[in-house]
C-alpha cells in the first residue's frame, strides 16, 4: 500500500528573497550548500555539495528569481497598460479607427467581456471548431487547447465563453495559494462538457502570462525535491501546485486549510481534487481531463503525479482520468519520475498526449543533461511548421540551444511569417493572424522559440495537423499512427 504522506527526502530549495550580492558571488567559488541563507538543502545534498556547473545554474536561477521579485510591480503595470491599449485597438476596429474615434470623442472602452489578455490578443479565437464533433478523435485535444488558451483570460470572459459560446457548464475560476511565495499565484478553471457522452469535466491550468512575475519566478525556480520511490521533480512547479511548506504532500489537509476563504481556495491540488470528487460522485459515468499550455501543462501532469502518489485512497479518481493533454509543456522531473508516471498511467489506463510544435523553446527546458537530469517521459507528439505530425521519443534539438540549428530555426521562422499570409487564403478566415501575432512572428526571426510557443500554432495543429490515433488503446506507450497529413499549398 502506498504511503499516506509523501515527504521530500532529498532536496535543494532556493530562497532568492534572502540572498545578498556578496554571498551570491562567494557561492560561485565554493561548493558548500549547507551554510547558505538562500539555499535550504537536505543533509545528504548538503554534504554532497555542488560542482561548478551546478553552482552556475543555481546562480542564474537565483538572480533571475530576484530580478522578477524586484520587478513584479512595474511588470504588472506595464502589462496592464499594454493589455488596455491592445484591447482599445481591437474594440475600436484597429489603430486607424481608434485614432478617428479619438478625434471624434467616441472611443469605445472595452469591458471585462471584451477585454482579453496579452496572449489572448495574439490569437483572439474563442469559438470551438464546429466541424470537430464530440465523437471525433480530434475533439478532446481541440477542446483542451482552447480551454488551456482560455485560462489566460479573466473570470467574466471565461464564464461567458464556456456558458454562451461553447454551450457548456462553467464550474469555477480559482486563484490558488503558493505557500512558498506567500501569494495566490496559481490559476485554473473547471467546466463540464455536457456535449460529450459520457460527460467530461475539464480542468485547465493557466500557463505563464508575459507580465506575471510570480509565474516567471516559478518557471526559473530550479529547486528540486525527491520523493521515495517516485523520483525528482521540479520544485518551482510543485510549490505552485500546492506542496506544503514542510516539503510534503499529505494525503489530506485540515478542512480550514482546504477551504481557505470563499473567494480564494488555498492550494491547487487539494481544492481541485475535492471539487473533482464532488463532481464525479454526482455523475458516475463522467470522466475528467487535465490540460494546460506551458507552465499550465506542467501543473496538469504533476497534478496527475501527486494523485498517483495518493492512489492508496484515490485510485478511483485515477480510473476516472481520461487523459492529460499538454501543449508546449516543460520538463517536470527526472528519469525515475518518468518511470513512476508511465507505470501509473498504464495501470490506470490514462492517456498522456504531450504536444510539441516545431521550434518551441519551452518543451526543451529545463535541460536534459548531467547537471539538471530533467527528462520528458512518454512520446512527443511533434508537429512541424506545416502541421505534419510524428510520434517521437524526443523532439528534435532536445535542448534547443545548438549552433547546428541556428540557421534552420530562423529560416523556419521566416516561413512561419510567410505562412501567416497564405494560410487564411487556403483554410479560411479562422486562420487569419492579426497585426500583433505577425509582429510576434517578426520577433521569432530573432528568437524562434518564443514565437513558436504562442497558443496560435497549437490551436492550428489540433485542427489541421496530422491525426495521431492510438492503434489499440489510449494507454501511454501504445503505438500511435499518423493519418491524413494536411497540405498547406
Amino acid at each position: 500500500m502506498a504511503s499516506k504522506e509523501h515527504v521530500c527526502d532529498n532536496y535543494v530549495f532556493l530562497k532568492p528573497e534572502e540572498v545578498t550580492l556578496i554571498e551570491l558571488s562567494r557561492f560561485l567559488f565554493s561548493s558548500d550548500l549547507e551554510n547558505r541563507r538562500f539555499i535550504n538543502s537536505s543533509e545528504e545534498e548538503g554534504k554532497k555539495g555542488a560542482n561548478l556547473e551546478r553552482r552556475w545554474i543555481i546562480f542564474i536561477s537565483v538572480v533571475l528569481q530576484w530580478v522578477f521579485l524586484f520587478c513584479s510591480v512595474p511588470m504588472a503595470r506595464i502589462g496592464d497598460v499594454l493589455q488596455k491599449w491592445l484591447n482599445l485597438v481591437s474594440t475600436n476596429g484597429g489603430p486607424l479607427m481608434l485614432f478617428l474615434n479619438w478625434l471624434r470623442g467616441k472611443v469605445v472602452e472595452p469591458d471585462s467581456l471584451s477585454s482579453t489578455s496579452v496572449l489572448g490578443n495574439l490569437d483572439r479565437r474563442i469559438e470551438l471548431d464546429k466541424s470537430i464533433k464530440p465523437e471525433d478523435t480530434r475533439y478532446k485535444a481541440a477542446l483542451s487547447i482552447m480551454a488551456a488558451k482560455l485560462s489566460y483570460e479573466n473570470k467574466d470572459l471565461v464564464q461567458s465563453v464556456v456558458n454562451h459560446h461553447w454551450k457548456m457548464k462553467f464550474v469555477g475560476f480559482y486563484n490558488f495559494r503558493n505557500g512558498y511565495q506567500g501569494r495566490d499565484s496559481t490559476q485554473a478553471f473547471l467546466f463540464k462538457d455536457t456535449l460529450s457522452d459520457p460527460n467530461l469535466i475539464v480542468v485547465a491550468f493557466r500557463g505563464t502570462a508575459p507580465f506575471d512575475a510570480d509565474a516567471w519566478r516559478t518557471d526559473f525556480d530550479i529547486s528540486w525535491c525527491e520523493f521515495n520511490k517516485v523520483g525528482k521533480t521540479h520544485g518551482g512547479f510543485m510549490k505552485a501546485l500546492g506542496m506544503q511548506p514542510n516539503n510534503s504532500w499529505p494525503l489530506e489537509l485540515e478542512s480550514d486549510q482546504l477551504q481557505g476563504s470563499h473567494q480564494h481556495p488555498q492550494f491547487a491540488y487539494y481544492t481541485t481534487r475535492q471539487m473533482l470528487k464532488e463532481l464525479l460522485q454526482e455523475n458516475e459515468n463522467a470522466k475528467f481531463i487535465l490540460t494546460g499550455h506551458s507552465l499550465g501543462g506542467a501543473l496538469a501532469v504533476l497534478f496527475a503525479g501527486v494523485l498517483a502518489m495518493h492512489d492508496c485512497e484515490y485510485a478511483w479518481l485515477l480510473e476516472r482520468l481520461e487523459g492529460v493533454y499538454t501543449f508546449g509543456q516543460p520538463r517536470v522531473g527526472d528519469g525515475k519520475f518518468g518511470v513512476f508516471m508511465k507505470e501509473k498511467f498504464r495501470k490506470y489506463d490514462v492517456r498522456y498526449m504531450r504536444y510539441v510544435y516545431s521550434n518551441d523553446l519551452v518543451p526543451r527546458i529545463p535541460y536534459d543533461d548531467k547537471a539538471l537530469l530533467f527528462k520528458h517521459f512518454g512520446p512527443s507528439l511533434y508537429y512541424n511548421s506545416c502541421y505534419g505530425g510524428k510520434v517521437l521519443k524526443e523532439e528534435p534539438n532536445k535542448n534547443y540551444f545548438s549552433l547546428l540549428w541556428f540557421i534552420p530555426k530562423r529560416l523556419n521562422a521566416a516561413w512561419e511569417l510567410l505562412r501567416s499570409f497564405i494560410l487564411p487564403l487556403v483554410r479560411g478566415s479562422d486562420y487569419k493572424e492579426g497585426w500583433f501575432m505577425r509582429f510576434w512572428r517578426l520577433v521569432g526571426l530573432v528568437i524562434p522559440g518564443l514565437a513558436a510557443h504562442a497558443p496560435q500554432d497549437y490551436v492550428n495543429l489540433t485542427r489541421l495537423g496530422t491525426l495521431l490515433i492510438p492503434k489499440e488503446s489510449p494507454r501511454l506507450g501504445t503505438l500511435l499512427i499518423p493519418k491524413e497529413s494536411p497540405k498547406v499549398e
